[in-house]
């Protein structure tokens, strides 16, 4: 089967800025439409239950970014030498790439939805988890831990279908998974009055079906990436390439966490209330914020095919039409936060939750200002690892930790609330610091390597 097949796209060819729009939207509707049912998620749980529930989801938020964030960087990872191998043409060292990845993703499934569920409840206290939220909170989290095999299992094997070009499937994958979560999230939460308890169950089960929908659809038409004979082998070199791609960037958001961990026990000190307006903002904050991110993750992928067909002027025009494509887009999330963000808080809470709804709103405005910081931080991140240099993007990481703590040391504890908004942009530009030398020295060095 050649790379002609439909189900297929070739990035090496044509204008970049089409190449990354028609593989980017998808992909960023996919993301807007699974923020959208947490957003539901959080939004029945927190109209129909109470602020305490709501408060109890995203007591742990940080927690799951740490340990979801590793899983889904180190899946993304191992998606890389994939399209490297793609774009070169090179199909059975794809497929042997392909094989390989699936026994790290196993040991990675098991280990760490072991690990993560027999240490839930030390996890929540270290966090400093209120009480009064601390039993539905556990049961929340265990329930998203029972999932950690059906996350590895959609990232892994929707990064595979996008490193070949093909970002539609796993969006109409999350579609599926996202009306069917909503359909359960009624039925478990309004319906049997399993509170909590239901929307962690919706969202397992939700998960596993996207697990499902993408090994059919592998099977049926993209048997390019189906390992045959000899391409199914243990291979210990391409063990090594994958480990080398896929855990610097997943350790790279799990240091992210660290300091995301950090500022969400300062702001769980700050009492319920806080904790209730941090969940609230931050569901929206994502729903905005995966546009950057996905941009980014389309980045990954063009750079990963053209690096493999040695084509690096395509490249910097690449990143150029990246960055023009996050700033026009930061003008539209400037044009309707600032307005209708007190809004947009009130679809988690009644009116009677004013300071809920206040701090909230606070928190997605100042956060609003510096998402260009955020988008520059996106598309050079994830084009540094789709060049094969994971291990330089981590510094990015480390830069947003530190940032992160050092916000949670210093700045809550003298402005409390107004400390926690400030959090995340501090962060995005301490890592664009890094960032930005280190996308141009890598550049001039490929370019002059290739000569």
């Amino acid at each position: 089967m050649d790379s002609n097949n439909k189900n297929v796209s070739d990035m090496t060819i044509g204008s970049p800025l089409r190449a990354i729009i028609k593989f980017a939207i998808p992909l960023i509707m996919g993301y807007i439409l699974q923020q959208m049912y947490l957003i539901i998620d959080a939004a029945i749980v927190g109209r129909w239950i109470g602020v305490g529930a709501l408060a109890a989801v995203g007591a742990s938020s940080s927690i799951m970014f740490l340990i979801m964030g590793f899983c889904n960087g180190s899946c993304a990872g191992f998606a890389i030498p994939v399209a490297q191998a793609f774009g070169a043409k090179d199909y059975q060292k794809m497929r042997t790439y392909v094989s390989n990845s699936i026994r790290i993703a196993v040991v990675f499934a098991v280990v760490i939805t072991f690990l993560s569920c027999i240490f839930c409840g030390k996890i929540l206290h270290l966090v400093n988890t209120p009480k009064e939220v601390f039993d539905d909170a556990y049961v929340f989290l265990m329930l998203q831990f029972a999932a950690i095999p059906f996350t590895i299992g959609y990232n892994l094997l929707s990064g595979q279908i996008r490193a070949l070009g093909n970002s539609k499937q796993p969006f109409f994958f999350l579609i599926t998974a996202s009306i069917v979560n909503i359909i359960l999230d009624g039925i478990l939460i309004l319906g049997l009055g399993l509170g909590v308890e239901g929307a962690g169950i919706a969202t397992w089960l939700s998960q596993g079906l996207s697990v499902l929908l993408c090994i059919w659809y592998i099977k049926r038409k993209m048997q390019i990436l189906i390992p045959q004979g000899e391409e199914r082998r243990y291979d210990n070199k391409k063990i090594s390439i994958l480990l080398n791609n896929g855990v610097p960037m997943g350790l790279q958001f799990s240091i992210t966490a660290i300091g995301s961990i950090m500022l969400q026990s300062a702001n769980n000190a700050l009492g319920t209330v806080y904790v209730a307006a941090f969940t609230a903002s931050m569901r929206i904050k994502y729903l905005f914020t995966c546009v950057f991110e996905n941009i980014g993750v389309a980045m990954a992928t063009y750079c990963g095919q053209n690096l493999g067909a040695q084509k690096l002027d395509r490249i910097g025009q690449g990143v150029r039409a990246a960055i023009k494509m996050m700033l026009i887009y930061f003008v539209l999330t400037f044009l309707i936060i600032y307005p209708f963000a007190d809004w947009m808080m009130m679809l988690f809470v009644d009116k009677g939750e004013a300071e809920v709804v206040t701090y909230a709103a606070q928190f997605m405005r100042i956060a609003n200002y510096f998402y260009p910081a955020l988008g520059l931080l996106t598309i050079l991140r994830y084009s540094i690892q789709g060049l094969g240099y994971s291990n330089l993007s981590m510094l990015s990481g480390v830069m947003e930790m530190i940032a992160r703590c050092g916000v949670s040391l210093w700045l809550v504890p003298a402005l409390a609330w107004t400390g926690v908004c400030f959090g995340d942009p501090v962060a995005w530009v301490m890592a664009d610091m890094s960032l930005i030398p280190a996308f141009w020295w890598l550049y001039r060095h490929l370019r002059k390597e290739r000569k």
